[in-house]
C-alpha cells in the first residue's frame, strides 16, 4: 500500500508516474530506511517541511547502490503527483536552494516541453553552491546553475533516465516558446544608448567649431602659416631621419663584414686543428697496428717453433727400437743400454737455433737453394 501510486495521478508519458524511474532504483528506494520512516504518509503539505530539510543532490552511492533522501523525496512526489502550482512554487524559492532544485528536477521528469523551457532556464542565473554526492559516497561542490544545464542538455541525472524533449529552436519556430532573453539585454541596451547619445555629442560640438572656425579670416591665416612651419619641419626631420638610416645602414654593414671575417677565421682555425688531430690519431693508429703486427708474427713464429721441436721429438722416439735379449739360462729379460750416439749435423741449415732463420732455411731447400750462412 505504501508503494503504490495514488488512484487519482494521471499518467505521464502514457504511463505510471513511478515508472519513470528504473526498476532496479525503484527497488532499492522501496528498501531504504528513509523511505521508510520518513516519507510514509506524506502529501504536497507536509513534503516541504522534509525537502527544507535536504542538505545535499544526489543518486545512488556506495557498493550497494544506496538512494539519497533526495531520491527518496522525487518519488514521493511522483507517487501523491503535486498540483503545477505547487512545483512552481518550490522552484521559484529563493530561500531554500535545495527545495528549488528538488521542484527543478520534478519538473523536468513530469512536465512538458515548453514549460520546462519556461520555468528552468531562468534558474541560470542561480549562482549558490550546492553539496552533491558521488557515487563512491564523497561528496563534491556543484552549483544551482550547474545541476539546470545538466537537466536541459543531457540524457541522465542522478541515475535516472530523463524523458527526451524537443531542441529550443524547435519549439520557437512552433512558436511554442518565445525567443530567450537575457537578464543582461537591458543592461546592453542602456550601455548602447549612452554611446549613441555622447556620439551625438561629439558630432555637434565638432560641427560648431568648424562652423566658426570658417567665419575668422585671421584665424585661417594662422592656421595656414603654421601648417607650413610643420611641413617645413616635417621635411627637415624626415631629412634628418635618412640620412641616420642610412648611417646606421653602414655602420651594421661594417658590423656585419667584421663578424664574417671572425666567423671565417675561427673556422680555419677549428679546421687547421682538426687537421692536426685528424693526423696525430692516424699515427697512433698505424702505431698500433704495426706493434700488433709484430706481436702477432712473434706468437706465430714461437707457436711454429714449439710444433717443430714437437715433431722432431717424436720423430726420434719413433726412430729408436728397443732391443730384448733373452739369455740362455732363463733368466730375467734385461734391457740393453741404449747407444749415445753423437747427433748429426745437418747441412741445410734447417737445425738453426732462431726459428726465423731455421724456417726461412727450410723453405730455400725445399726451392733448391743454399741455406742462409749467419
Amino acid at each position: 500500500m505504501a508503494n503504490r501510486t495514488d488512484p487519482a495521478a494521471k499518467n505521464i508519458r502514457g504511463t505510471n508516474p513511478q515508472n519513470l524511474v528504473e526498476k532496479i532504483v525503484r527497488s532499492k528506494i522501496y528498501q531504504n530506511t528513509y523511505w521508510k520512516e520518513q516519507c510514509f504518509g506524506l502529501t504536497a503539505e507536509t513534503l516541504v517541511d522534509k525537502a527544507m530539510e535536504l542538505d545535499h543532490v544526489g543518486g545512488s552511492y556506495g557498493g550497494n547502490r544506496k538512494p539519497t533522501p533526495f531520491m527518496c523525496l522525487v518519488m514521493k512526489m511522483l507517487q501523491i503527483q503535486p498540483e503545477k502550482d505547487i512545483v512552481v512554487e518550490f522552484i521559484k524559492s529563493d530561500d531554500y536552494k535545495y527545495v528549488r532544485v528538488l521542484g527543478a528536477f520534478y519538473l523536468r521528469l513530469t512536465g512538458i516541453d515548453s514549460d520546462v523551457y519556461r520555468y528552468l532556464e531562468p534558474l541560470y542565473n542561480d549562482y549558490r553552491k550546492v553539496r552533491r554526492k558521488s557515487p563512491d559516497g564523497n561528496f563534491i561542490l556543484n552549483h544551482v546553475d550547474e545541476v539546470i544545464d545538466e537537466l536541459l542538455t543531457r540524457d541522465y541525472s542522478c541515475d535516472i533516465a530523463l524523458p527526451r524533449i524537443k531542441k529550443r529552436w524547435t519549439l520557437e519556430s512552433l512558436g511554442a516558446l518565445d525567443a530567450r532573453k537575457s537578464v543582461l539585454e537591458d543592461d546592453f541596451e542602456e550601455e548602447e544608448e549612452k554611446d549613441e547619445n555622447e556620439q551625438d555629442g561629439l558630432e555637434e560640438m565638432a560641427h560648431e567649431k568648424d562652423y566658426y572656425r570658417a567665419k575668422s579670416p585671421a584665424r585661417d591665416r594662422e592656421r595656414d602659416r603654421r601648417r607650413d612651419s610643420h611641413r617645413h619641419r616635417d621635411r627637415d626631420y624626415d631629412r634628418d631621419r635618412d640620412y641616420d638610416r642610412e648611417r646606421g645602414r653602414g655602420c651594421y654593414r661594417d658590423r656585419d663584414r667584421e663578424r664574417d671575417r671572425d666567423r671565417d677565421r675561427y673556422r680555419l682555425k677549428e679546421e687547421k686543428e682538426y687537421g692536426y688531430e685528424r693526423e696525430r690519431d692516424r699515427e697512433r693508429e698505424g702505431r698500433e697496428h704495426d706493434k700488433r703486427d709484430k706481436d702477432c708474427g712473434r706468437r706465430r713464429s714461437r707457436s711454429r717453433s714449439h710444433s717443430r721441436s714437437r715433431d722432431r721429438k717424436r720423430r726420434a722416439r719413433s726412430n729408436i727400437s728397443p732391443r730384448w735379449h733373452e739369455p740362455v739360462d732363463g733368466s730375467a729379460l734385461e734391457e740393453p743400454k741404449k747407444k749415445k750416439g753423437k747427433k748429426e749435423k745437418k747441412d741445410d741449415g734447417t737445425d738453426h737455433p732462431d726459428p726465423e732463420i731455421a724456417e726461412a732455411n727450410r723453405i730455400r731447400a725445399s726451392l733448391g737453394l743454399k741455406p742462409l750462412k749467419l
